[in-house]
């Protein structure tokens, strides 16, 4: 690595910032994906900068008991690094942590790591075509590209519930689980029911004295097929790795052929909630609550949850569901609209993510000084999730409209990286010192886009969810159709789609667009189909 620290010229004994050329912020699958893609690509000069002091992302920062993957570990994996030793269809939280420790340690991207870096700011100076990067333990860097690769499941939502300052008990996020907190004999309550709490509820709800869960709206759950991975499996995946490549193959086209029901023919769902409905007659017997926890809105609307437990443990004596709004939170109680005072010794808030606003105010700031919050005041909006106009040389990982409702993650992740691989190729062999997604290819993208959205089962079925972005109804989360497609859109690189700036610092910037581009012609990327 390159990276230096080039001494004070007026010889006060104070630094410039640390200077790279690119700088990758977070160290979850896209960080240390784009990380390794670069080492094995010939680029040397990057820094990863960690505000935890280990890698892992989001399977660092949640570690609540039962937490794991709800896609199947064989494809949720860098299909440049197979892990022959899953012990589950499903992985946990520990091992998918462990997998990514040992990514990091076998590609040789541990010295490209800075721990303890919580990203303050990063601004962009349109003079010497840099961001200047600004860290919470006072470092500062000077990068010519920003990557950040921080996802949207890094910043936990907590609601604004009236109140919730008073709360003398414990009181935590999912995310912040804290495991030395005696859980036995206490009356818990629980906020929410989304992924994390349908994971967690089983595993605590046999512990506590009471459980509250306060549900706002049910999920739809279907029946979870996991199984321990044989030690036959995992010798032959070991020794003929053909095999894996199989299973993780047949595994993608299964999961690939869901988007069909989710973006395509949105009655196709129907038949797939008939097995919700079955697995939630075998697994509630009582009529009231399972009319209690039968969704209102057709299946597929908000994210399918898959689980085996959970809602037999809400049929624990011990556990109560509640479907009044909570209308504020006393000293020791959760008051509800119809009255009801719900003693409490212990807040748990499974509320998910901050995904619409993945960036706070002040964090990123672009051309001429204009905040991303500004930029996104009416929804997120990139080109292919990863490039926007006003921010030169900014390449997001899990951008707007990334996110997967049928697939898994890793495989964007890697679409996305391998862009901004011929990005940063093309940059060089033309000597652009930046590059900046034309607006009207950008617009024109996201119009497609959106459009694509307006017909897809999470815009027409009958529901409100995180997918949809509160201030303006529009869906900023998801990619309207099959993965390979956002494969294919993003295996084109064109400087046509592009503002090229090719002066020196301090001279006038040359506006120029390269007619040349990697794999592919210009604007197919712009025009491609996300069906």
């Amino acid at each position: 690595m390159n990276a230096r620290t080039p001494h004070d010229a007026a010889g006060h004994g104070a630094f410039a910032p640390i200077e790279t050329d690119i700088a990758i912020i977070g160290t979850g699958f896209a960080g240390l994906g784009m990380a390794i893609r670069l080492r094995q690509s010939g680029f040397t000069d990057f820094i990863v900068a960690e505000k935890a002091e280990s890698v892992g992302g989001t399977w660092r920062d949640n570690h609540y008991p039962g937490c794991a993957c709800d896609v199947q570990s064989h494809v949720y994996s860098f299909s440049f690094a197979p892990n022959p030793r899953w012990t589950r269809m499903f992985a946990r939280q520990p091992e998918i942590r462990a997998y990514l420790e040992e990514c990091t340690r076998r590609f040789g991207v541990e010295r490209h790591l800075r721990f303890g870096h919580e990203l303050v700011s990063a601004i962009y100076d349109d003079t010497h075509h840099r961001w200047q990067l600004r860290f919470a333990n006072g470092q500062q860097w000077s990068a010519r590209v920003l990557i950040p690769a921080m996802g949207g499941l890094s910043r936990a939502a907590i609601p604004d519930i009236p109140g919730i300052e008073r709360f003398k008990g414990k009181a935590f996020h999912s995310q912040h689980w804290d495991h030395a907190y005696p859980l036995e004999g206490k009356r818990v309550a629980v906020i929410g029911t989304g992924a994390s709490a349908i994971q967690f509820v089983p595993q605590i709800a046999s512990r506590v004295a009471h459980l509250d869960v306060f549900q706002r709206t049910p999920p739809w759950i279907m029946p979870k097929a996991d199984r321990a991975v044989r030690p036959f499996e995992q010798w032959l995946f070991r020794h003929v790795p053909f095999t894996q490549k199989i299973m993780r193959s047949a595994l993608y086209c299964m999961l690939e052929s869901r988007a069909l029901g989710f973006a395509i023919h949105p009655s196709l769902m129907k038949t797939a909630q008939k097995v919700a409905e079955r697995h939630l007659r075998r697994q509630v017997p009582d009529p009231e609550l399972r009319a209690t926890l039968t969704p209102n809105y057709t299946m597929g609307c908000k994210r399918i949850l898959i689980s085996n437990d959970y809602l037999p443990a809400l049929s624990r004596a011990n556990v109560t569901v509640t479907t009044s709004a909570i209308e504020r939170i006393d000293e020791d109680a959760v008051i509800t609209s119809d009255g009801v005072r719900h003693p409490v010794d212990c807040l748990i808030f499974g509320t998910g993510f901050q995904v619409a606003d993945p960036f706070a105010r002040g964090v990123v700031r672009g051309r001429d000084d204009v905040d991303i919050v500004d930029t996104w005041r009416d929804g997120a909006h990139a080109y292919l999730g990863t490039a926007l106009p006003g921010y030169p040389n900014f390449f997001m990982i899990v951008g707007p409209n990334t996110g997967l409702g049928h697939n898994s993650m890793v495989f964007m992740i890697e679409s996305q990286v391998e862009y901004i691989l011929r990005a940063l190729k093309t940059m060089r062999s033309e000597r652009a010192e930046a590059i900046e997604v034309r607006p009207q290819v950008e617009r024109a993208y996201n119009e497609k886009i959106q459009h694509k959205l307006g017909r897809a089962i999470w815009s027409t079925g009958g529901c409100k969810s995180w997918y949809l972005d509160p201030r303006t109804g529009r869906n900023t989360t998801l990619w309207p159709g099959f993965a390979y497609k956002f494969r294919q859109a993003t295996s084109i690189f064109s400087m046509d789609d592009y503002f090229a700036f090719t002066s020196a610092p301090g001279t006038t910037n040359a506006h120029t667009a390269s007619p040349h581009s990697v794999h592919g012609s210009a604007q197919a990327a712009a025009s491609a189909d996300v069906t």
